[in-house]
């Protein structure tokens, strides 16, 4: 693999972003992570901190270059109905954030974390914000990549382990199979995996990765 110029990690210390972090540095990328200040030291070593604010882009504009891969993973913790507001105060104005600092950084792949669409009617609010946001991106003209995962089981998100029988009869059947699918769970090797592959092959225009194509072994 050619040297990479470099990605732009913002929610890199995260539940997902630590992990892709340190895949990322393994694989000889050279890695920038946008960090609050005073949090540079919760990255994993060697990779560069960026200190600004993930809803300002003039914070970190200027520090992306030389990355030329920007991956937007900064949202709310734990989703859920109840936080119907934090998705746009949060997660939407983040985004919004971050497209503008990769347009004025001349990025050449968008990485986005999105989920599963359509999704199940109580998640409607969270769905929402991430259907806009892709739009955001799409307008942007940037590559990008779409990954739409519904649920990312690991440490500290186990509960939804207790639904996989339930997943094991409706993957089966003819008439909830494609929404089974849809919305089924991954781990979070393999959602770094599948983050990991987005950044190594950039697709020409927009790209969507759904469940079963992060599900995929391969690297």
């Amino acid at each position: 693999m050619a040297k990479s110029p470099g990605v732009f990690v913002a929610g890199g210390t995260g539940y997902i972003g630590r992990p892709l972090v340190s895949e990322l540095l393994r694989r000889d990328h050279p890695v920038r992570v946008l960090v609050r200040p005073g949090s540079e030291g919760k990255i994993p070593a060697g990779a560069i901190p960026v200190p600004g604010d993930a809803l300002r882009p003039e914070t970190f504009a200027d520090a992306i270059a030389p990355a030329k891969t920007f991956v937007q993973l900064v949202g709310v913790a734990h989703p859920s109905p109840a936080k119907a507001a934090e998705f746009r105060s949060v997660d939407l104005a983040s985004l919004s954030a971050s497209v503008d600092a990769a347009a004025r950084a001349g990025i050449d792949h968008f990485v986005y974390l999105s989920v599963a669409q359509p999704a199940p009617a109580i998640m409607k609010a969270y769905a929402a914000v991430r259907a806009e946001g892709e739009a955001i991106v799409r307008t942007s003209g940037m590559r990008a990549t779409f990954l739409r995962p519904w649920y990312v089981l690991g440490p500290g998100h186990r509960w939804p382990y207790l639904l996989v029988p339930a997943y094991f009869v409706f993957e089966r059947l003819p008439g909830t199979r494609d929404a089974a699918r849809r919305i089924g769970l991954v781990t979070l090797p393999q959602m770094v995996t599948a983050l990991v592959r987005a950044v190594e092959h950039p697709p020409d225009g927009v790209r969507i990765v759904e469940v079963p194509d992060i599900r995929r072994r391969d690297a």
